[in-house]
């Protein structure tokens, strides 16, 4: 069977004639498909790479401070902690209220004073010495009022001679001149005017003795009443006329500078008597801070021992000053009971109860000090004995079956604003939360108590705060576990607080 024919010549394309025409493109499938694609590329780089192009605030972090609080049945021992017997406040200074050298002390360590009792003498010369010219100074000044009186009872006393005289004269001028009148015209005029002058002159003299009289009269009177007054220590001004006379005014500057001259000498009769340094209170003396041959300075520059001699102490009134573990802060409350141990007084441990925290930390040991009080102290009981403090369970409104627990957040106050809100690092977003809390009761001068809004994953931003917003977009540096925790001395490191601790475990 022969192969069909093929014609090849149907194949080949004529060159003159036209070239079909070409299908159209669409707009969709041309431009707006190959837009699309290359916009969803872009965006998914620059979803890829949004924390290199968006900037982000640098903050750095502090966790939550979780604790476990053991809740016990009243009475039941909570812990333990070491502490120190304390004068309750403080020890009383027994200071020299004048400025002296110490010549003896009277008393030793540990005797039982009593209010006013002596406790040292100081030299006591130059004090004798100042005493001694100022009395003597106050009986010049003395004397000197009494020589204005004197004075003024002298003249009283020989005005009545005076007076006779006056009158005598006053006699004899009145016969002269009754002679010369009635031999008028056989004598010169003049000689009777000047028998008449001399008569007149006599009268004046008789009426000036008589006003002298009564104004000596009155100036003895009123200067006796004065300086009587005056050394019976009543108000001698009283009842002195106005205006005085020359004699009453110069007793009343007498006696204005003999009343300045006693009081110099009560001032010098003072410092004598604080030669001798008395206690201001009953106790216990507790030191001796001055020593024989020692100067004391009333004034020391900021020193408030420079003038002190002795410290004493009201054995009935003492204190512990505890170290208290910052995990067991939160079960330490005001008035709370405690029992005080100490080999001194062993087999009869002493009653106590919390008196208040204070701001005193030790970061090297973990530890706050907490005051206590000590009920009816122990006659064994001394300052800066060491004593182990057992801090009870207060007594609860219901009874407790068994021990509980429940879980305490942390946080440094400063971190808190005033609207009870706090700053968080949302880690999941990378971003800043400014959270509402509800806040407890404060723990320490540092770290208070959140009851609501926190978990103990949180993450608290300390630094970088100032301006920043809600939702802002931040990056953690690092964690500052120092915020709320005083710093130590000497410049060491602070130890990190555990954000969660361990079980509280009873060993009593």
């Amino acid at each position: 069977m022969s192969p069909p024919h093929v014609d090849l010549s149907q194949l080949a394309m004529r060159r003159d004639e036209p070239a079909l025409p070409r299908p159209s493109r669409s707009l969709l499938t041309r431009y707006l498909l190959p837009g699309v694609v290359l916009l969803g590329f872009a965006g998914l780089v620059a979803w890829a790479g949004r924390d290199s192009l968006m900037s982000a605030r640098s903050v750095t972090v502090v966790p939550v401070v979780a604790t476990r609080a053991v809740v016990q049945q009243g009475g039941a021992p909570l812990f333990t902690a070491a502490g120190w017997i304390e004068p309750r406040p403080t020890p009383v200074l027994v200071p020299a209220l004048a400025e002296g050298v110490v010549a003896e002390l009277l008393v030793v360590e540990g005797q039982e004073v009593q209010a006013g009792q002596p406790v040292a003498k100081l030299v006591a010369a130059d004090a004798q010495l100042a005493l001694t010219a100022a009395d003597a100074d106050h009986r010049h000044r003395e004397a000197e009022a009494d020589t204005l009186l004197a004075k003024a009872e002298t003249d009283l006393l020989y005005l009545p001679f005076q007076t006779q005289a006056a009158e005598a004269s006053l006699k004899l001028a009145q016969s002269d001149y009754t002679g010369k009148k009635s031999a008028e015209g056989t004598i010169p005029a003049l000689t009777v005017q000047r028998a008449e002058s001399e008569l007149s002159a006599a009268r004046i003299r008789v009426e000036e003795l008589k006003v002298r009289k009564q104004r000596l009269e009155r100036e003895v009177h009123s200067l006796r009443h004065m300086r009587d007054a005056f050394r019976k220590g009543q108000d001698w001004q009283k009842g002195i006329p106005d205006p005085p006379t020359d004699t009453e005014a110069g007793m009343k500057a007498a006696l204005t500078r003999c009343w300045q001259a006693q009081l110099a000498v009560d001032a010098a009769k003072l410092r004598l008597e604080r030669m001798v340094v008395r206690a201001p209170t009953a106790g216990r003396v507790l030191a001796l801070i001055a020593r024989p041959g020692s100067r004391l300075m009333v004034q020391g520059g900021g020193n408030h021992e420079s003038g002190a001699v002795v410290s004493i102490y009201d054995p009935k009134m003492l204190q512990v000053r505890a170290d208290v573990r910052f995990e067991d802060l939160p079960q330490v409350q005001p008035s709370q009971p405690v029992r005080i141990e100490s080999p001194a007084i062993a087999g009869a441990p002493a009653a106590g109860k919390v008196l208040f925290a204070t701001s005193v930390a030790d970061v090297q040991k973990n530890t706050l000090q907490v005051k206590v009080a000590v009920e009816n102290p122990p006659s064994l009981l001394k300052p800066d004995m060491l004593v182990q403090v057992t801090f009870i369970a207060p007594p609860r409104a219901e009874a407790a079956e068994s021990v509980t627990e429940t879980m305490r957040l942390l946080v440094p106050r400063p971190l808190v604003d005033g609207e009870s809100k706090i700053w968080v690092a949302d880690q999941t977003a990378q971003v800043a939360r400014l959270r509402p809390v509800k806040l407890g009761r404060p723990i320490n001068a540092e770290q208070v108590e959140v009851l609501e809004g926190l978990n103990p994953a949180d993450k608290l931003i300390v630094g970088g705060r100032d301006g920043l917003t809600d939702g802002q977009r931040i990056v953690i540096t690092g964690e500052d576990a120092t915020l709320g925790v005083s710093a130590p001395v000497g410049g060491s490191k602070a130890p990190k607080v555990k954000r969660l601790q361990g079980e509280h475990e009873n060993k009593h």
